[in-house]
């Protein structure tokens, strides 16, 4: 079954105080809904850019780390799902669940293995 990558991003200014005990509870609850119907492979949320370290390949083959995300930008990925679904259609169906408990905006994507899995054990 196809794989996708669900991701919610927050504002770059987003303050955690603002969240309730219901808002996190909406966020439980979708997580219990997604679990019981079989779609989730992986979900969890993420600290704030701040505490990102950055990795940048270097042409001498070494990797440079650095504090703070990669770029800069008005938002951060604030958490993110690894998810089984027949299709884009029921995945986007996830998502905007999951936009609406974080009131937040989001993003799907598929994922790809190289090799394909399938082709690796056939």
């Amino acid at each position: 079954m196809p794989q996708f990558f669900v991701s919610i991003y927050l504002p770059d200014d987003f303050d955690p105080s603002t969240q309730t005990e219901a808002d996190a509870e909406n966020i439980h609850a979708l997580n219990r809904e997604m679990e019981a119907a079989g779609v989730t492979k992986f979900a969890c949320g993420l600290y704030p850019p701040v505490a990102a370290k950055s990795l940048r390949y270097q042409p001498d083959g070494k990797v440079s780390v650095t504090d703070g995300p990669y770029t800069e930008t008005k938002e951060f990925m604030a958490g993110f799902s690894v998810i089984e679904a027949a299709d884009l259609d029921e995945a986007l169906n996830w998502a905007r669940k999951g936009a609406v408990a974080c009131r937040a905006s989001g993003e799907v994507r598929p994922i790809f293995f190289v090799p394909d899995p399938k082709e690796a054990t056939e």
